[in-house]
């Protein structure tokens, strides 16, 4: 079996919404991922928390509303809570499915810390809603603690945090080892931990990072043959839900820069993938990306769906 290596991406559709949610679509994805390992790939699996990180947020504020001399957990430990328990489903649910298929091969999880710049342009406009609704005076204790957050009108306040940019991911080494090695390793799940480094100390920061955007970074530093971004449309498409929208089979990276330019991606679900796409192929010319859904990976491996990016 070859042994090419591909970094995978994983968004929403593939873990769910809910822990009993979770478990289902985990058992789904890693089919998927299994047939991906039987074509011949070693996969490093990235992932997003969305959901899971919020739902960890708010029972961690709830517990501390509650029982005062409970500590809130900061935004870095939840963002680690995370990354265990979506690993943990993940790794035990393709363990099972590649065994299933003849296949054994050590699946692992890394904790996973990213550093960002302290002055990164985001901190000072967050986007990222996190947590529960708040009620007006909740709202005013997260602002004099120095939080953001904004008003949901009929919903109540919630608090936002900022999505900078990745700029190390500190575990890369021990990725690179199991990777080498010919694991599966799943690692910056939910974008990593975004930490800070000060005087060579790492500082949790109060943020998330894009899934999409580590996706790139980490393909990038692997030198992955390929970056296969699974999600919920089968391929891309111009003029996406328009009475025009045609799907696009192949794209060279400056025909997706000229997308970007003209605006052509949705900001909150196209556009992040295909700038990971831009930031992998202009580290790694050789390289090729993959966009398509869960449900169609084995026909994307035939050249039947999919988007192909290449240099």
């Amino acid at each position: 079996m070859e042994n090419k290596k591909a970094v995978v991406s994983l968004g929403h559709e593939a873990l769910g919404y809910t822990t009993a949610q979770q478990k289902d679509a985990v058992a789904r994805t890693s089919k998927a991922l299994a047939d991906l390992v039987e074509a011949g790939y070693q996969l490093t699996i990235t992932h997003s928390n969305g959901p899971q990180v919020s739902m960890i947020h708010k029972a961690m504020t709830e517990l501390h509303r509650i029982y005062i001399d409970y500590t809130a957990a900061p935004m870095s430990v939840c963002s680690a809570m995370s990354q265990g328990y979506v690993g943990y489903d993940l790794q035990s649910s393709l363990k099972s499915e590649l065994s299933k298929r003849g296949i054994e091969r050590t699946v692992s999880t890394i904790l996973t810390q990213v550093t960002v710049d302290p002055y990164d342009e985001a901190f000072y406009s967050p986007t990222k809603s996190i947590g529960r609704y708040m009620n007006r005076e909740d709202a005013d204790n997260e602002i004099k603690k120095g939080n953001f957050v904004k008003e949901v009108p009929g919903k109540g306040f919630l608090r936002i945090v900022a999505a900078p940019k990745p700029l190390h991911i500190v575990e890369l080494d021990a990725i690179k080892l199991l990777s080498d090695a010919g694991q599966e390793v799943i690692a910056c799940g939910g974008g990593g931990i975004p930490v800070l480094d000060q005087d060579h100390n790492l500082k949790g920061a109060s943020a998330v990072i894009e899934k999409d955007s580590i996706a790139g970074k980490l393909a990038a530093d692997l030198n992955a043959e390929t970056l296969i971004i699974l999600t919920s449309v089968p391929c891309v498409y111009e003029s996406f839900g328009k009475d025009e929208q045609k799907p696009i089979e192949k794209l060279t990276l400056d025909q997706a820069k000229e997308y970007i330019e003209k605006k052509e991606f949705g900001e909150g679900n196209m556009l992040p993938k295909i700038e990971a796409a831009v930031t992998f192929l202009e580290a790694n010319p050789k390289g090729s990306v993959l966009i398509t859904s869960i449900d169609r990976v084995k026909d994307a491996l035939k050249k039947k769906a999919g988007t192909i990016i290449t240099y």
